[in-house]
């Protein structure tokens, strides 16, 4: 794996060519991660990830979803019917950041959850 040194991190200093710091920016906010989890497991509507993130306003969804179309991560479908029908889907570049969520899940399974924390 490789990591960034010292000097490369001060080369760095603004972030603007740091992949994982560019990575961050777009994955960072709330319930971004989780929309991405849930878009793992296949093409979703609104209502669908409303209810699977608990707690999670529609405002906020909304936004975070419009956020992840402009970042190419997300593909929104909309179907002329009445009513309209709209659906979500990971796009290539999407599909690319489960990885880094698997990954986090097994850190979390491994090192937060309860069960592993005696």
């Amino acid at each position: 794996m490789e990591l960034a040194t010292s000097r490369s991190l001060n080369d760095t200093a603004n972030n603007t060519h740091c992949p994982v710091a560019l990575t961050a920016k777009i994955i960072s906010g709330k319930w971004t991660l989780l929309i991405i989890r849930d878009l793992a497991s296949g093409v979703k509507r609104f209502n669908q990830l409303e209810r699977s993130l608990h707690g999670i306003s529609p405002k906020t969804l909304s936004e975070r979803l419009r956020s992840l179309e402009e970042e190419g991560i997300v593909y929104r479908q909309t179907f002329a019917e009445v009513p309209p029908r709209v659906e979500y889907s990971l796009t290539e570049k999407g599909h690319d950041l489960i990885e880094v969520v698997e990954c986090m899940r097994c850190y979390g399974k491994q090192w937060l959850c309860d069960a592993n924390n005696s």
